[in-house]
């Protein structure tokens, strides 16, 4: 990869890559659905090869599935490349323009507040009110197995995420499992939908025209940053009434970050990272864990394997008792990760250069949209053996599959470079502590055939529903 330098040199222009064929001024925007636009793109991979473009009216997108260019871009961020720039606009609109969208000189002091606050030692600090909130899930599951209800487990593990994430990085813990009705949940949820059909759109005509959906927005939007205001407001009472040597959660770090002497954060800044965090630790984690549930309810022997594994861990209790015992959980996060390669809720990284740059002998001017599809090269034999499989014990390391072909580079979920998921840390806790849980005490069965059950654009890539029947299970 070049940055241009040379009048001399011969390149290919975006307009050269292979296109879909399309429609006179709209370009392929007819083509894509917005609830289904990484299966779009993937199917125009398969048929044009990689890279090629697409046209929403007169802007191309250039696509891409190498995963190594794909990390060469990302630990070139944030100097020589960006996230798509309307994701920036988009965010700041809605007033969650955080740590995910920032760029340039904002964004190192948020990072560093942020790595901070969702490292190792701090999520083992915070083990205990992990594992009190991994227990109200476990008697919410208790009771619909019980009752013999069908829990639609995607709504419950965003409940789950929302409370980890509130108690860990703001001193809050909403406890949104023990209420059926008015969480914030409710709201957060109508956000990433809206956000990928604004980033995608156009033209952005919500400036001037709100349709029904707008509106709902709008009031959810109304309602979740009353509840960070309120957040806010709480917390700089408790730094007044109980006085601490140093933070005690990330909120608190960024407050006294915002009211140091000449500083250049502002109070709506604090606002759009503790939104920013909301919606990344409702979203991703939750869904994540909901795809595994597929795999896992359709393989009774796993099902038992995963259960010996758990009751090995936890005995007779019903969740991990202390963050030690997680490392013996390899099992569970294999799972997890398995179902990520196969099911990526991160499935496509959208960047534009701040440059002209040459790619694979193709010339982007400063701007080019591009984005990388991720899952085109974790089903790649070339990266993975027998990629179409579901194998959790490839991410095993015992060192009885040294033959088989591994590249976990090409697995991009957590994305790479100085820009890394933050939480990824945390996410690997969730997803060995919820999983071993649920297979420690209960047997699942999907409640609907799993065939009906699809992919869907929603910003991240989520399933359109995850009903599930439990059974408790005798320990």
């Amino acid at each position: 990869m070049d940055t241009v330098s040379s009048s001399h040199i011969r390149y290919r222009q975006v307009s050269d890559l292979p296109c879909p064929r399309g429609l006179p001024f709209f370009g392929n925007l007819h083509q894509l659905p917005p609830t289904r636009l990484h299966l779009v793109l993937e199917q125009w991979a398969r048929e044009l090869g990689s890279p090629f473009r697409f046209q929403i009216c007169r802007m191309p997108v250039t696509v891409w599935t190498d995963p190594e260019l794909c990390q060469t871009i990302m630990r070139e961020r944030p100097h020589r490349y960006r996230r798509y720039a309307s994701i920036e606009s988009v965010l700041e609109e809605i007033g969650s323009n955080g740590l995910f969208s920032a760029e340039g000189a904002a964004w190192a002091p948020q990072r560093k507040l942020i790595m901070h606050s969702l490292s190792i030692p701090h999520i083992k600090a915070f083990y205990p009110s992990l594992k009190a909130i991994t227990e109200r899930l476990y008697l919410r599951w208790q009771r619909a197995a019980a009752r013999g209800e069908v829990v639609e487990m995607t709504e419950d593990l965003k409940r789950y995420t929302v409370d980890v994430t509130s108690a860990l990085a703001f001193g809050e813990d909403p406890r949104t499992l023990e209420q059926d009705r008015g969480v914030i949940q409710e709201h957060l949820a109508l956000i990433f939908p809206m956000l990928m059909n604004r980033i995608n759109a156009p033209f952005p005509y919500w400036r001037y025209v709100r349709l029904p959906r707008d509106r709902a927005l709008d009031r959810s939007l109304i309602e979740v940053h009353r509840y960070v205001r309120n957040m806010m407001s709480r917390a700089r009472e408790r730094m007044r009434d109980e006085p601490s040597e140093s933070p005690r959660h990330l909120l608190e770090a960024m407050l006294t970050m915002r009211d140091a002497p000449q500083s250049d954060l502002t109070d709506d800044q604090v606002a759009a990272n503790v939104l920013t965090l909301l919606l990344a630790g409702e979203d991703t984690t939750a869904n994540s864990i909901a795809w595994t549930l597929l795999y896992v309810a359709a393989d009774s022997a796993l099902q038992q394997r995963l259960f010996d594994s758990s009751r090995g861990v936890l005995g007779s209790a019903p969740v991990c008792p202390d963050f030690a015992s997680l490392k013996q959980l390899d099992l569970f996060e294999a799972v997890c990760t398995e179902t990520g390669r196969l099911r990526p809720v991160a499935a496509v990284n959208s960047f534009e250069p701040l440059e002209d740059v040459c790619l694979a002998d193709i010339l982007l001017p400063a701007g080019t949209k591009m984005f990388f599809l991720n899952r085109p090269a974790t089903i790649d034999a070339r990266n993975f053996s027998n990629p179409l499989q579901f194998d959790p014990d490839r991410w095993l390391h015992d060192g009885s599959r040294a033959r088989t072909t591994h590249d976990s580079r090409a697995y991009l979920q957590f994305g790479a470079g100085p820009r890394v998921c933050p939480g990824r840390y945390l996410a690997a806790v969730e997803m060995r502590l919820v999983l071993s849980m649920l297979m420690a005490n209960f047997s699942i069965r999907m409640a609907v055939d799993p065939d009906t059950i699809r992919e869907v654009t929603a910003f991240t890539m989520v399933p359109s529903a995850m009903p599930v029947r439990l059974s408790t299970r005798a320990t």
